[in-house]
């Protein structure tokens, strides 16, 4: 069955950096959209950060375009997320989400219904 398994969360101070990973299984990574979402306490789920397994087409919303960066590793099922300046907003669970592709990038994003869902990774960042 498809399994999504994140790693790489953690505290770190504000404008330092972390990397997320995001190991799959049960499934082609090559075929898939994989996102990251993010929920802070209080707070909706957001979709931060999608890309396209099969030709790295990637999409940011402007709440962190420049400083995340998501690439993907389909020989290893691995999908990253590169956070850079990090701001105490950011501090959320991070979830990795697997979605076969069904529309834009934007929109699926967007709309965080129907993925396959990860246990989710802790950021905190905090001085």
């Amino acid at each position: 069955q498809v399994q999504l398994v994140e790693s790489g969360g953690g505290l770190v101070q504000p404008g330092g950096s972390l990397r997320l990973s995001c190991a799959a299984s049960g499934f082609r990574l090559g075929y898939y959209v994989i996102g990251w979402f993010r929920q802070a306490p209080g707070k909706e789920r957001e979709g931060i950060s999608c890309i396209m397994s099969s030709d790295g087409t990637t999409y940011y919303p402007d709440s962190v375009k420049g400083r995340f960066t998501i690439s993907r590793d389909n020989n290893k099922n691995t999908v990253y997320l590169q956070m850079n300046s990090l701001k105490p907003e950011d501090t959320a669970v991070y979830y990795c989400a697997a979605h076969l592709p069904t529309t834009t990038l934007q929109t699926m994003c967007a709309v965080g219904v129907g993925w396959y869902w990860g246990q989710g990774t802790q950021v905190t960042v905090s001085s």
